[in-house]
């Protein structure tokens, strides 16, 4: 009898085999593509992978009408020329997978990992991924990381078909399949009766995102900025604050300044209390995310990438998890003992090895599927820079987790100054506890004199600062991805790839997210004309209906249906409106397209716009591509803006960078001789950060600050290099 094994990549098929195999696996090859069999218990085993999805929906028939509502799974090849290498796995799969008794899924334990899984699956035993199988003869693996161990007993424990996952995932496939196409449709055929063809999105998720930021986007610029001054007194070299906050009037700061200055300070209540400072929670998806944005400066998408190839070498858990519970069954006791062999970590684990400390702070989030993200122990090797940067982000956390909080001694002492009330606040580090494992984070700590309550002191200084109320911070791609989980739309897998979707389209720019004017307009027609394809509360019903077909509580067949009578009902609203929102789209249009303009190709004389690459890098290139190819790079997540002047070397235009709070001007042409010597500038070096650690952060992205309040400023980042040449999107690129 022979047991066909499906992994999900290459590296984790090896890795199944080299756990099963009660010799060295027998690795065997067909049109490129490496397979393994084995003898395990007398029975024959083989152990195929993919390469990711090998199937994607596609419309049934040809022509671009809309509604569409009549789709199938193809082979990912036959849409996708940049998937052509795909073939030779669904080839190698199906034929040495065809004589096959038991199949079993080891792809990635989520809906995504049972989709890829089961659609192999199906193809393999009929020939035809869309014909129904019987699944009494496959069965599901369940690991969340990749050592030997962990397959083995994944295999030895493998559970039956999870059905509910696979239809839950078609669901959502299906979905965003229909409303990308026919909402997307239904935008390009109101921009055409513009005059302008241009590729378009909008999805079911994208759009309540680009609404979230839109309406942010309108805050900030509606915004009004205010004077106020905060009052502010020196006594016994300690900085007293008025504890009254803000004063809008300046004539009344002036007076209760000059009147402090006079006087002398009585001093009230002086309180001294030890804190305890606990561990932040174990990284789940979102929070490790944050975290390697705040301290590493690492795109969210870039995190998710370097983290599932630390998991599928076996370094540390799987990634894709929105849990922050670390369970006994891991046997973190083994783990500690492990990471006690890494010499970078030996002194932290023995140090809880000697105390016996074992128990780990937990978070409040949890997920059915998979623990938080921790170290699986085993020694990495070879890792490229970020990957040992985010490992060893991992890696502490986990420690710090085990580790003795850590002790504050706050001070809080009271102050009457001529009839006002005034305080100052400082804070000390008694003991480091877990801060000594964890370099990524250190508590900001303030002075604070000596000072008996009923005490006199003189006023050494006192003064009114002048002070601007800030608009709302705009959002960074990690903060964003906070509030969309906040708010439930998208998931901890896709929200990173939406927000680079909208940087694709057009729609946003800038490190710090800007909303386009062409972005805007997208949003504005739509909310004018077609609201509900903005409703949060729509998308979040439909998320949950899926979490319902993985419970068995509702049928795919009912929330497909659910959701074709509401893409049917939109369309039928936007077709009787498409010349107003096409007149509303090709205005935003032209104003971006005229933002974007640098200045003019010294190759032949075209305009030189911003333009995006299909995962979202932003780089220069000529309007009359394809005529003319001329591109160049630029720093990634900056704001880019025109100065009108041209370089007297290189004669290509002048462009001013703003980049966090970096601001500075370059020429595009990364060869010439006014940027001579940038490479040799040695990388700058990662330090711990002080800013709020990511627990905070993703409370703090959902606030909406209030118009009138001041805020605090957003943290300072030093600029990006430019980058190599990006080749310019064909017209024809994928959606």
């Amino acid at each position: 009898m022979q047991t066909l094994i499906v992994a999900e990549k290459p590296s984790v098929a090896s890795r199944i085999a080299a756990a099963l195999s009660e010799g060295a696996p027998l690795r065997k090859n067909l049109q490129g593509v490496n397979y393994f069999e084995m003898q395990k218990e007398g029975s024959k085993i083989v152990v195929v992978a993919a390469a990711g999805h090998l199937f994607t929906l596609a419309q049934k028939g040809v022509g671009h009408a809309i509604p569409v509502f009549d789709v199938e799974w193809v082979p990912s090849f036959k849409t996708d020329k940049n998937a052509y290498f795909t073939k030779k796995y669904l080839d190698t799969i199906k034929i040495v997978g065809s004589n096959s008794a038991m199949y079993i899924n080891a792809c990635d334990y989520d809906v995504e990992g049972t989709v890829i899984g089961t659609n192999i699956i199906r193809y393999v035993k009929t020939g035809d991924v869309n014909k129904e199988a019987a699944f009494d003869n496959v069965k599901r693996m369940h690991f969340s990381t990749t050592t030997l161990q962990d397959l083995s007993l994944a295999f030895a424990k493998a559970g039956a078909f999870d059905k509910g996952n696979f239809e839950a995932g078609e669901t959502r496939h299906i979905l965003d399949w229909l409303w990308g196409i026919n909402m997307s449709r239904a935008l390009m055929r109101a921009m055409h009766t513009s005059g302008t063809k241009r590729v378009m999105s909008i999805g079911r998720v994208q759009g309540p995102s680009l609404a979230v930021l839109a309406r942010r986007e309108k805050e900030i610029k509606a915004f009004k900025p205010r004077d106020y001054w905060e009052l502010h007194a020196v006594i016994n070299a300690t900085q007293f604050r008025n504890a009254r906050g803000p004063v809008f009037d300046e004539k009344e700061a002036e007076r209760i300044s000059a009147e402090v200055s006079k006087a002398r300070a009585e001093i009230g209540a002086v309180e001294v209390n030890e804190t305890k400072l606990f561990p932040f929670p174990p990284f789940d998806l979102t929070s490790l995310q944050l975290e390697a944005n705040r301290v590493l400066r690492m795109d969210p998408s870039k995190t998710l990438a370097v983290a599932q190839s630390l998991y599928e070498r076996s370094y540390i858990s799987y990634p894709r998890t929105a849990s922050q519970k670390l369970p006994y069954s891991l046997n973190l006791p083994r783990i500690l003992g492990a990471l006690a062999k890494n010499p970078v970590y030996k002194a932290h684990a023995d140090a809880l090895i000697k105390a016996s400390r074992f128990r780990p702070v937990e978070g409040r989030k949890e997920d059915e599927a998979h623990p938080a993200i921790y170290p699986t122990g085993e020694m990495p090797a070879r890792l490229a820079d970020e990957e040992a940067k985010l490992y060893d982000l991992i890696t502490r956390r986990f420690l710090s987790l085990f580790a003795e909080p850590a002790l504050l001694v706050k001070t809080r002492v009271q102050a009457s100054v001529a009839g006002e009330k005034y305080e100052a606040a400082g804070s000390r580090l008694a003991s480091e506890g877990w801060l000594s494992y964890y370099a990524y984070y250190k508590p900001q700590e303030a002075s604070v004199g000596e000072f008996a309550q009923g005490s006199q002191h003189a006023v050494e200084k006192s003064e009114a600062r002048k002070l601007v109320t800030k608009p709302p911070e705009r959002y960074s791609k990690a903060s964003l991805i906070a509030l969309l989980e906040q708010k439930e739309l998208g998931t901890k897998a896709t929200r990173a790839a939406i927000i680079d979707t909208l940087f694709k389209r057009g729609y946003l720019k800038g490190g710090r997210i800007e909303v386009t004017d062409y972005g805007m307009s997208v949003y504005e027609a739509l909310n004018q004309y077609i609201p509900e394809i903005l409703d949060e509360t729509m998308t979040r019903k439909l998320e949950a209906d899926m979490e319902d077909i993985t419970r068995g509580k509702a049928t795919e067949q009912a929330v497909v249906g659910e959701g074709r009578e509401i893409i049917a009902r939109l369309l039928a609203d936007f077709k009787g409106k498409e010349k107003e929102i096409g007149t509303s789209l090709g205005k935003g249009l032209e104003k971006t397209q005229a933002a974007n303009v640098l200045g003019k190709c010294p190759k032949d004389g075209g305009d030189l716009v911003i333009l995006h690459s299909k995962i979202g890098k932003q780089f220069v290139g000529c309007a009359n591509w394809p005529k003319c190819n001329q591109t160049y790079p630029l720093p990634q997540g900056a704001r880019i803006v025109p100065t009108g002047k041209v370089c007297e070397l290189c004669h290509t235009p002048i462009v001013k960078v703003f980049r966090f709070k970096k601001v500075f001007q370059m020429d595009l042409d990364p060869n010439c001789e006014t940027k001579k010597g940038w490479a040799k500038r040695p990388a700058p070096t990662v330090r711990p950060a002080v800013a709020a650690p990511a627990s905070r952060l993703l409370a703090a992205a959902v606030q909406q600050p209030s118009a009138a309040e001041p805020q605090a400023p957003a943290a300072e980042s030093k600029a990006a290099k430019p980058r190599p040449k990006a080749k310019p999107r064909a017209k024809n690129a994928k959606k």
